[in-house]
């Protein structure tokens, strides 16, 4: 219930300074590496208890809110696999991703 500090200058689908209304999640890993899917089981657990307290308009990931500054999670981030485990519509998720 805290501001979130996670991701410094920051925009994305037109709004600036993330940090005052998202939740930061972090995953273990090298960009660019794949993710276990103990990972995205973990991941989707936690993302479908979220909504249950905030209201969620939007999943991204720091190359999608800082792509000047941050590459993370990746291209060894499967985002389908995400959107696919919570069976969420393709709005909740970056352009092109899942």
């Amino acid at each position: 219930d805290d501001r979130a500090w996670h991701a410094g200058t920051s925009s994305y689908r037109g709004r600036s300074n993330c940090n005052d209304d998202s939740i930061g999640i972090e995953l273990e890993g090298t960009e660019g590496s794949p993710f276990e899917a103990a990972q995205y089981e973990t991941l989707a657990s936690l993302c479908a208890a979220l909504p249950q307290r905030y209201a969620i308009r939007h999943i991204a990931g720091h190359e999608h809110i800082a792509p000047e500054r941050k590459n993370d999670p990746g291209k060894g981030f499967e985002w389908a696999v995400l959107q696919q485990s919570l069976s969420w519509p393709p709005q909740y998720f970056p352009a092109g991703v899942a």
